[in-house]
């Protein structure tokens, strides 16, 4: 088997960040490298190597990776099971598409896109992920009433990650 190259690496490396990834491990034999992306206090996210062996192989595909759950508030109380809208199979759950930062509004300052009781129609806008310095619209995927806001403004999500519960209507 052929071993990577340097340039390969990279490629790994740079399709990691253009997918949004989370992790990726390619192995070719007894040779294994992971790629990890990572944040740092105030760091936007940033892919991390580390080699276990000089080679690598296989690319193990994006929708392999399990989607990270959605992190709970620190200060708030744990919601009832009746009451966590996870847990409710009528409820459509809008994840995030990227990996970035989260923002409810278009700007600081400005009122949210969205608010829980809102009804949406579907491709409207409901937050803004930045990735890259790029400021990336989500829009709705589902048209119905939105019971539920996930995520907390201003905060790191992964791809997958639940940002809205919505009724659909």
């Amino acid at each position: 088997m052929n071993e990577m190259t340097n340039q390969d690496i990279k490629e790994l490396i740079q399709l990691v960040v253009e997918s949004g990834v989370a992790e990726l491990e390619v192995e070719r034999g007894a040779n294994k490298v992971r790629i990890r992306r990572t944040l740092g206090a105030g760091e936007a996210v940033a892919p991390v190597v580390a080699a276990v062996a000089p080679a690598i192989s296989a690319v193990a595909a994006p929708t392999a990776l399990p989607a990270a759950p959605a992190p709970a508030p620190a200060a708030a109380p744990a919601p009832a099971a009746s009451d966590d809208p996870m847990s409710d199979p009528t409820l459509f759950i809008q994840r995030a598409p990227i990996v970035g930062t989260f923002y409810e509004a278009p700007k600081p300052g400005a009122p949210p896109f969205v608010r829980v009781g809102d009804r949406v129609e579907k491709g409207k806008v409901l937050c803004i992920i930045e990735s890259m310095k790029l400021m990336n619209e989500i829009e709705a995927e589902e048209s119905g009433v939105i019971v539920a806001k996930l995520v907390e403004n201003a905060k790191p999500v992964e791809y997958g990650e639940a940002l809205f519960a919505i009724k659909p209507s």
